[in-house]
């Protein structure tokens, strides 16, 4: 499923804001969106929120065989989710442009410019080292997905920690985190990606673009940076050309934006890393709110009890006079029952329409009786007559044979006589006619 085109009138009103440098949410030309960084209840487990785009990162690690051309060094792996729960955009089970072009991007940021010592994963050299693997699914997507892709990448590995490994001979163990304490990654530098939209073919710049700028953009660069102003990787996108003043000046902002945003990570780390060893509530327990409808306590309420009497007193006098009662209960309306000897019946139905109801069951009773007596007398009659009785209509296309019960078991016998009687009876028809 492919997003809905924007119209020509959103493209030019866009345009326009950015020509007078306004932008849809109020932010400035090199303002970043508020960001909000929380971890879960594992380590390694981080979300990021920039804006309304919100992205999980998740690291995990397992023992494998090194690399043939690197038996010293342990392995990085990388892969970015984009689930249609971001945007129906994005096809599930395939991997789209987009998806191939933000992870070759992730493993320039992260893996070529060695921020990660490969080294200390190094178990046995040549037979076992430790596979870290980082997993970033796309929760929702509002713009600038590779920002905030990198951002929860690299504080997942910050957050990481590996169990420890205990070597004996040719035997490797494994301890569980109750046995031995988890060993952080040794972590040299925080690379972070700033992207910059270019407008007009070069004409105007934005940072930090949303999903509706990117899709009027004309070029797009990516500068992946760390706090000590060194770039690890730069990436251009889009058919434009840009000058060299152009690049040095998305590379003086971005150093700014990159301090910044290392400080918060680092804040967000050490908050959470006093908030566990502390015991108090982190991860997923921290975002929820404690209800007081599951609590056992409640928050007492002071009443002052001093003039009780006089206010009920008063209450009373100038209370209304309570209502009559009435021994026998009074029906207000048809309908309703009562139970009880000398009461009024009250169901919907006066006696009259009961005593008419009794003389039409009556009558209905008489004419049941005389169309009995009737039928009787009738039965009677075609008795004494005996044989078959044939009754002609008056219409000419159907002919009424009615045979008594008594000569039914007959009737096989004297096939012929039938016959006979029903042509005879057909010519007496015609002569009629």
């Amino acid at each position: 499923m492919k997003d809905t085109p924007l119209s020509n009138c959103e493209r030019d009103f866009l345009l326009k804001a950015i020509e007078e440098k306004k932008r849809l949410d109020g932010r400035q030309t090199y303002d970043y969106r508020k960001m909000k960084i929380t971890f879960g209840t594992d380590f390694g487990c981080c979300y990021v929120d920039l804006g309304k785009t919100r992205v999980m990162a998740q690291v995990s690690c397992e023992l494998v065989a090194p690399k043939e051309s690197r038996p010293n060094e342990g392995i990085m792996f990388f892969n970015i989710e984009l689930s249609p729960m971001a945007s129906p955009a994005f096809e599930q089970g395939r991997q789209s442009e987009l998806s191939v072009k933000l992870n070759r991007q992730l493993e320039r940021c992260l893996r070529n410019s060695k921020c990660i010592d490969t080294e200390s994963l190094c178990v046995v050299s040549g037979e076992k080292v430790w596979q870290i693997r980082v997993d970033v699914h796309m929760l929702n997507h509002d713009g600038n997905l590779m920002d905030a892709a990198s951002i929860a990448a690299i504080t997942a590995l910050c957050h990481f920690r590996r169990p420890d490994v205990g070597i004996q001979g040719d035997e490797v163990t494994v301890y569980s985190p109750e046995e031995r304490d988890p060993i952080p990654l040794s972590i040299y530098h925080m690379p972070i990606s700033v992207s910059f939209s270019f407008f007009q073919q070069g004409t105007y710049l934005l940072v930090d673009p949303c999903e509706r700028e990117e899709r009027i953009m004309d070029g797009l660069l990516m500068i992946a940076m760390n706090k000590h102003r060194e770039i690890c990787s730069i990436q251009s996108s889009g058919g434009i050309m840009l000058l060299k003043e152009q690049v040095m000046r998305c590379s003086k902002i971005a150093s700014v934006k990159v301090s910044e945003i290392t400080e918060l990570i680092s804040k967000a780390l050490e908050n959470d890393k006093k908030a566990r060893k502390a015991g108090e509530r982190c991860g997923f327990a921290e975002s929820m709110p404690q209800e007081r409808i599951t609590a056992l306590k409640m928050d007492e309420t002071s009443v002052e009890m001093t003039d009780v009497t006089d206010r009920a007193n008063d209450i009373v006098q100038k209370a209304e006079a309570p209502l009559q009662t009435v021994p026998s209960p009074v029906v207000p309306a048809p309908g309703v029952g009562q139970v009880g000897q000398g009461l009024q019946n009250t169901w919907g139905l006066e006696e009259d329409d009961e005593e008419e109801e009794e003389e039409n069951d009556n009558s209905g009773e008489e004419r049941e009786e005389n169309v009995t007596r009737m039928e009787e007398d009738q039965h009677d009659k075609v008795e004494s007559r005996g044989g078959d009785v044939v009754e002609i209509s008056d219409s000419e296309e159907e002919e009424v044979v009615i045979l008594q019960p008594e000569m039914i078991d007959k009737a096989p016998k004297n096939t012929g006589s039938s016959s006979h009687q029903k042509g005879a009876a057909a010519s007496k028809k015609r002569q009629k006619k």
